[in-house]
Formats: C-alpha cells, structure tokens, sequence
C-alpha cells in the first residue's frame, strides 16, 4: 500500500511539472494537464452541439456589430499572443439569455439578451473581449485539469482511510474534503480567473481600440438586474468588487486605447 502511494503523489508530482504554465498578460502560474489540440478539439464539438440545438440569428445589425468588434480583438490576440485559431462569429437569438462565451478554438457566441445591457461597441467590446480572454487564458483546461487533481487527490485521501479501517471517520472525512475542495479552491479559483478575464479581455479591447471605461457602464448596469449569491458561494465575484477591479485597472489601460486610437 505505501508503494501504491509513492507512485500515486509521484504522478501527481510529474503532473505538476508536465503542466506549469503562465496565463498570458497576467503572467499567473497556472497548472494544465490537457493538450491545446485536445481542448480545441472539445470546442469544435461543443461549437456544433450548440449550432445544432440554438436559433441563429439573422438580425443583420447584430450581427455585423458581433463580427465587427470580434474581428478587431481576434486580430490583436493573433498578433500579440498567436493562439492560431480559427474565429468565428455567432449571434444566438434568445432574448432571456443574457450571456457571451468563446469556446476554445476561437467559436464566440453572443446571445441577443446581453444587449439589453450593451448599448454600443465599446460595451459590447468588455463582454466579448472577457469571454476571449478565457479562451485565450485556457481557463477551460485549467479547471478540468484541477477537477482532475482534486478527483485524485479524493482517491488517494480514500484509500489512506480505507487503510485505517474506520467507516465512519473515512465518510466524514471524504464529505469535509469535498466541501474544502469546494469553497477553499474550486469557488475561489472560478473568481479568480473572472477577475483575470476582466484583465485580459480589456487589454484586448483597448489594444483594439475600444474604450475601457464602457466596462464599468455595461456591469454596473448588469449588476443591478437580479440577485447575486453571496461571493464565497458563487463562482463569479461580487458585481462591486468585479467593478472595482476594473475602476482600479482602467489607468493602465488607457494609454494602450489611446495609442489604438492614433
């Protein structure tokens, strides 16, 4: 059994190594255990599980607004950051859905319930360019590959359980480790790569020549449509702490749209 365990924290050990990265702009170290290839692969998938299912809008100002704006933050990403994908541009018609993704690849969907709240391209440029920098960060295999991890250190923390031979005390301590993996990692790290995304995507809007301050308009008119649960329970920050980091982002930001506008 002890040997099992070596080889177990040894291979985790080699997954930490093989998986060391840096997210881009932010410079966070960041651990991803799946191939670019693979998680691209699971884009294109998801891109056309969504293309079969969604009603794709024909309205032609959202559309050309969509493809406008992503085709100009598409460009910077390729030309700063070379992630080599292949956009493309989808506006979703659905009016309840408040919502924006990009899949790895480079697939963005927007859907026609966020312009309820985006009222111009500078606005629109905040959603878009967060959702690429998720992409752009990988976020998407980060967390599959910390589910991952937290999947084995599960494994491994049963099987030291098991070895003591207490039922009881083996379930207790799985439920306690599940709830930690929950609230003290899983919750946390989904906010911090929101805050990162924010980071990221107004570098890319403004590199493309969109107004960072659009940001604090769009989410301040966001954040006052509906309930939020509070911040530890969620997986996206508090809508003032969310505005906040970006109030405090925006000096810096600024001469990159400045320099965008010339």
């Amino acid at each position: 059994m002890k040997q099992i365990k070596q080889i177990i924290l040894g291979a985790i050990l080699a997954l930490f190594i093989i998986g060391c990265t840096k997210a881009p702009i932010t410079g966070r170290d960041q651990l991803i255990m799946v191939s670019a290839e693979q998680e691209k692969q699971l884009g294109y998938q998801s891109a056309q599980q969504i293309l079969s299912s969604e009603r794709v809008s024909n309205d032609p100002q959202k559309n050309a607004m969509v493809k406008r704006i992503g085709q100009r933050i598409a460009q910077v990403t390729e030309r700063d950051y070379h992630p080599n994908y292949q956009w493309e541009f989808f506006v979703i018609e659905n009016n309840e859905e408040a919502n924006a993704f990009c899949l790895p690849g480079g697939k963005v969907f927007v859907y026609t319930g966020i312009f309820k709240y985006a009222a111009n391209d500078d606005e629109l440029a905040a959603v878009m360019g967060h959702e690429i920098g998720h992409a752009l960060a990988r976020h998407g295999a980060e967390r599959l590959s910390r589910g991952q991890l937290a999947e084995v250190g599960g494994q491994i923390l049963q099987s030291v359980m098991v070895g003591r031979g207490n039922p009881q005390n083996t379930s207790m301590v799985m439920r306690a480790f599940g709830i930690g993996a929950q609230y003290g990692v899983i919750l946390p790290h989904s906010r911090q790569q929101e805050h990162e995304a924010d980071h990221i995507g107004l570098v890319l809007a403004a590199k493309a020549g969109y107004n960072p301050n659009a940001a604090l308009s769009f989410w301040e008119k966001f954040a006052q449509d509906g309930e939020t649960p509070p911040e530890y329970l969620s997986t996206h920050p508090a809508p003032a702490n969310r505005i906040n980091n970006i109030r405090n982002l925006i000096p810096s930001l600024m001469p990159l749209y400045q320099q965008a506008k010339h």
